[in-house]
Formats: C-alpha cells, structure tokens, sequence
C-alpha cells in the first residue's frame, strides 16, 4: 500500500475513532493522523494474530473490513493516549 493511502487510511480511522471516544481529545489533524496510522498498525495486527494466531506487524488494506480495523486499533491508540497525557486533579 502506498503512502498516500496510508494518509488516508490514517485520517479515516483517526477521525472516527475520535467522534466515537468520549471526551475532549487535542492534538488537531496531526495527532489524528498518527494515531490513525498507530492505530492502523494496532488493528491490523490484531487481525491476523486472532485469524493465524502469530503476532505480525501488519496493516489492512483500504477496504472496508480494513478501515474497521483501523478504527478499532485507533480507538485502542486514543484511549492509551489519553491514559499517558492526562493529569490528575487532586
């Protein structure tokens, strides 16, 4: 897959995955896009280690059972993100 496709994949998964996350998330169009990608990375993986069952790096293609995976890895990459930049109120 290209890298202009990665871009898009990336934007698509980043940005659903913020409208679906709840809550307040920063970061503008560069932090979506990265943690579209990261979570492209993240569902692809997972993919093929619950169809094979070995851990791979790997990316779904531009499709959509693809873009769902990102999405779902993109959820997962907001959520740790989230977990590693917010700060207590105490």
């Amino acid at each position: 897959m290209n890298i202009l496709a990665w871009i898009v994949l990336g934007l698509i998964a980043g940005a659903i995955a913020k409208a679906i996350y709840p809550g307040h998330q920063g970061g503008g169009i560069l932090g979506t896009l990265l943690l579209g990608i990261i979570g492209a990375f993240v569902g692809g993986s997972l993919g093929v280690f619950f169809s094979t069952g070995t851990l791979t790096l790997a990316a779904p293609s531009l499709s959509i059972p693809g873009v769902a995976l990102a999405v779902i890895g993109a959820i997962i990459a907001v959520f740790l993100w989230n977990l590693l930049t917010r700060s207590s109120a105490a």
